[in-house]
């Protein structure tokens, strides 16, 4: 270990991430995203095959581009991908033999979600359409119009932006069917609704997708199943308008669809549930409803942002059910079978952050991270209990770093909870000295930290600090009564629950010096930070990411804010603005003696830039010890997936921040 270094900022530039694995029919190859950043810190995606007798990966994709969403046609033949080589994002064909890929789709508004229909001959997409737009005519090659003078927006509605999509009034996702050979387009949906599509039926007729077509959908945060017949373009609702399911499949037989979802008993904190809806009946049953564990993955990192979730893969007979699910810290796939017992298929120490399988389900392909490797392709046998490396994207860099492992810790609460989490050691950490110690909230709440990769851990702990990072209640992992306990006490048991595990790691752990403590988190871990600097002193600085600081604003600023709020204060501006209040960091700041940081992007939608204004204002005008970096062309997610250089000047005024005060 001398010889290796520690872990740097602009590392980030070295690490590549591999995902969307698809295994081509009838044949012993497979195909990959791998993404970087090149040499103009800029993101590259392209796809790779690889044969899985064989150990290396052929670049199927080149160019300045970002390729994604492989997806390969029944006969193995021919790959659909998205890919921004053109401009906006299009669909492209490629013969699956070699050659230059094809443009298919000359959408104004791009277009994404390819999905092979069964019989090989047409593609269902998705793209973005304003009301007085169509379909047939967007399908043209998009000539050049002269710049025109900016307009006043004009809006009319509650959800009129959102942080990953901007500013949008009346443009709505559609869906529409390509004929691979003519190019000829055929709109399928309309209207004031966003579809989501997953799936055809076996026959090919109807096509699974997911939408909120309520009366009042801006209303109403729900997502029903509903089967679109894809010759007559009639919907059918299968779902109830009271819940949340999403990526509907279909049986093999056709006769069922099993789906993601919940009945949001408990709103945003509700767990994931698989049902099975039986497409002429309707009648829909929840399976896994005695098991207490969150279907899907809620693992976060900054090493990927958005990656795409395959829903219920059905074996071949239709008797079992493959999925992914996340407990303890770490996500797995599981699989469910007629008699409804849950067995686990791959279910290591890890986060399991993308699956597919095979036509016959006897194996899969899991893509996998840990703390020591940012991520992998592994082949796993259905009912082995081991795995395949096929994939080493990282070898080479990850050869010349030093990493710290993480060592689990569980602190019990007054009130008896167990609080689950994690310290790394520093890098060239000796036995007899002490370190200051830096705590990481995440955001969520209703997510997880998680046995994967986290670049910003390791190079705090490359930096010589010790860090402790928890999954406080709220979090995902540990059942429905956990990450349902923090929604009406933001600021309460919470905040105990990480209090207690800095008493914990301070009492277990001799070499953490308890005066030089500092925190940190983004969004709701960005809140939990000012709140923290506001109710103890006992920090000796403090950096606050992305943050909450007052729910009364937070409720008509945020692009969530007018459910958000309710849904996890309990209640709304003007039902009682006293409790929003009392729950904002801002009625503390004159509490805050902790020297603070705040880091905020420009764009961000979701926890908008003014929450960190008025912060820095409070805390500026009397003088305190803070600073204010904001970060141009940056939304909630600059940490993951924001500009590379941002992302590396992010960091760097982190790490100085705790280098100067600690």
């Amino acid at each position: 270990m001398p010889n290796k270094r520690p872990i740097t900022s602009e590392d980030l530039f070295k690490i590549a991430n591999v995902s969307d694995p698809q295994i081509a029919p009838c044949s012993n190859k497979f195909v990959f995203v791998k993404t970087t950043i090149d040499e103009d810190q800029e993101y590259r995606s392209h796809l790779y095959f690889q044969r899985f007798d064989e150990p290396t990966s052929i670049q199927w994709t080149f160019g300045k581009v970002r390729d994604h969403s492989p997806r390969l046609s029944p006969d193995g033949k021919q790959l659909a991908f998205v890919s921004n080589r053109s401009g906006k994002s299009q669909i492209w064909v490629m013969s699956t033999e070699g050659g230059e890929p094809q443009q298919l789709t000359s959408n104004k508004n791009g277009a994404s979600d390819p999905i092979w229909s069964p019989c090989g001959s047409q593609l269902l997409y998705k793209t973005s359409l304003n009301l007085d737009e169509n379909e047939t005519v967007l399908d043209q090659v998009e000539k050049k119009e002269d710049k025109k003078k900016s307009q006043p927006l004009v809006i009319n509605r509650l959800k009129y932006k959102s942080d990953a999509t901007g500013f949008s009034n009346e443009s709505y996702q559609q869906l529409a069917l390509i004929h691979v050979e003519t190019k000829e387009v055929t709109e399928l949906t309309s209207g004031k609704y966003n579809y989501e599509p997953s799936s055809w039926s076996p026959c090919g007729k109807f096509i699974a997708l997911s939408t909120n077509r309520a009366e009042d959908a801006d209303y109403q945060i729900i997502s029903d199943v509903y089967l679109l017949n894809a010759e007559t373009k009639e919907l059918t609702l299968l779902t109830d308008q009271n819940g949340v399911y999403t990526n509907p499949t279909w049986s093999p037989d056709g006769k069922n669809i099993a789906c993601f979802g919940n009945e949001r008993e408990f709103l945003g904190a509700t767990i994931n549930q698989i049902y099975i809806i039986d497409v002429n009946s309707k009648e829909k049953r929840c399976i896994t409803e005695t098991w207490d564990v969150h279907i899907t993955d809620a693992a976060i990192s900054d090493m990927r942002s958005g990656h795409p979730n395959q829903g219920p893969v059905w074996a071949k007979d239709g008797n079992t059910i493959y999925f992914s699910a996340s407990e303890n810290g770490n996500t797995s796939l599981y699989s469910i079978g007629k008699d409804l017992e849950i067995t686990p298929i791959f279910a290591e120490e890890g986060h399991v952050f993308g699956y597919t399988f095979d036509e016959d389900r006897q194996f899969a392909i899991i893509g996998l991270s840990d703390a020591s490797n940012p991520g992998d392709l592994y082949k796993i046998v259905i009912g082995e209990k081991k795995k395949t490396r096929l994939t080493h994207v990282n070898e080479k860099f990850l050869s010349t770093v030093h990493l710290s492992i993480p060592e689990a810790i569980t602190a019990k609460a007054s009130d008896g909870w167990e609080v689950h989490g994690w310290v790394m050691k520093p890098h060239n950490f000796e036995e007899g000295k002490q370190y200051p110690m830096i705590l990481e909230i995440h955001g969520g709440p209703h997510a997880m930290y998680a046995n994967s990769f986290f670049h910003e851990l390791q190079l705090l702990a490359a930096q010589g600090y010790v860090v402790l990072y928890t999954n406080p209640r709220g979090s995902h992992g540990y059942g429905q009564k956990f990450v349902n306990a923090c929604r009406g006490d933001y600021g309460g048991k919470d905040y105990e629950d990480l209090m207690t595990a800095v008493d914990y790691v301070l009492e277990h752990f001799d070499y953490i010096d308890e005066n030089r403590l500092g925190v940190t988190g983004g969004s709701y871990g960005g809140f939990m930070t000012n709140w923290i600097v506001g109710h103890t002193n006992r920090f000796k600085a403090a950096a606050t990411l992305r943050s909450i600081s007052n729910w009364t604003s937070f409720y008509g600023v945020s692009d969530i804010g007018y459910f958000f709020t309710k849904w996890e204060i309990g209640t709304c501006f003007q039902e009682d603005p006293e409790k929003l209040w009392y729950h904002s960091p801002l009625r503390y700041v004159n509490n805050i003696e902790t020297p603070l940081l705040i880091l905020h992007g420009e764009n961000d939608y979701r926890c908008p830039i003014e929450q960190a204004e008025q912060l820095y204002i409070a805390l500026k005008h009397q003088k305190k010890d803070t600073m204010f970096v904001r970060f141009p062309e940056s939304n909630h997610e600059l940490s993951r997936s924001g500009p590379p250089h941002l992302r590396i000047e992010r960091l760097n005024h982190l790490v100085n921040w705790f280098n100067e005060k600690l």
